[in-house]
């Protein structure tokens, strides 16, 4: 009985040390192979008077922002509508990285600022009764635009070095919401940018009576990005009557720029490449002359050099 307790004793224990065992990585590879989290920002949740509810704000900053050269220098802010994590933040966050490594645009702070019901948030009160009828619960983009203006720029005014120039991003009813704050809150921001923004919306009310706004208005550095996809319809036509209000704008009180990518883009692939070429235009940065481009880097890969070889 003693040699067999000793046995079974023996086997649990040679049992318990291949198990434990087969839980510690046998190589430094296969350690190294468990990975790290890779972090891109800062994730804060604000709770909002305004709203009466919390809301999640994310932070990308640039690598060099906490430089000891940089201690001093302040970076302007793109504010993201639709900015949660599982919304438009992250890949808009990685504009904000390949500006600062092409050095081909301005580096900037990104904030992603969450929406939870856009159709409540981003729009006004349609005065177009079947509008009405169809999204009772839309007329919350004041109580939104108090949300920017009293609670998340004095928030990340208060956290990090901000500069001057702020500006404003969406798309689709985000869109909206930008076109909607350029006309009726344009001292929250100086640049604002609208990708296939819903003019659709309350039969194209805000293109049909937009120029109110604008009228009286005097000369600024505001700016503001138009792009639309194949929309066509209602949001088409809507951009076209927007478009004849800037045109009619007081001299010198916005400059815009729209870029038509109906011939190339729908409403799902618009946002990103819009945004990229929205940022190239805001906060371009003169290029270093190289001189000529050498005639090597200039034949296409896949056709034979047509220059001779040297």
């Amino acid at each position: 009985m003693k040699n067999w307790l000793l046995g079974l004793c023996a086997l649990v224990g040679a049992c318990a040390t291949t198990n434990s065992d087969a839980q510690q990585p046998q190589t430094a590879t296969e350690a190294s192979a468990r990975g790290t989290p890779i972090t891109i920002g800062t994730s804060y949740t604000l709770q909002s008077a305004a709203l009466g509810d919390e809301r999640q704000i994310n932070v990308w900053l640039p690598a060099d922002y906490g430089a000891e050269a940089n201690a001093n220098r302040r970076y302007n802010v793109l504010y993201v509508l639709d900015g949660a994590l599982d919304q438009d933040f992250q890949h808009i966050a990685g504009l904000g990285q390949l500006g600062a490594l092409s050095w081909t645009y301005e580096t900037l702070i990104v904030v992603g600022v969450q929406t939870k019901d856009r159709r409540a948030e981003l729009t006004r009160r349609p005065h177009d009764p079947r509008h009405a009828q169809e999204f009772p619960q839309a007329g919350g983009a004041r109580r939104f635009q108090d949300f920017l203006g009293n609670e998340v720029i004095p928030f990340v005014e208060a956290r990090y070095r901000t500069g001057e120039g702020r500006a404003l991003m969406g798309e689709s009813l985000a869109g909206l919401f930008v076109v909607d704050t350029f006309l009726h809150r344009p001292q929250l921001f100086r640049d604002y940018v609208a990708v296939s923004p819903s003019l659709w919306w309350d039969n194209q009310h805000f293109a049909r009576d937009g120029g109110h706004d604008l009228e009286g208005r005097t000369a600024s550095n505001t700016r503001l990005y138009l792009a639309i996809a194949n929309e066509g319809g209602a949001t088409q036509a809507g951009m076209d009557r927007f478009l004849r209000l800037l045109e009619a704008a007081p001299q010198g009180s916005v400059t815009w720029r729209y870029s038509d990518r109906s011939a190339t883009e729908t409403h799902a692939t618009i946002y990103h490449a819009a945004a990229l070429d929205a940022l190239r235009w805001l906060y371009v940065m003169p290029q270093p002359d190289y001189g000529p481009t050498p005639w090597y880097y200039l034949d296409e890969p896949d056709r034979p050099s047509e220059h001779p070889a040297h």
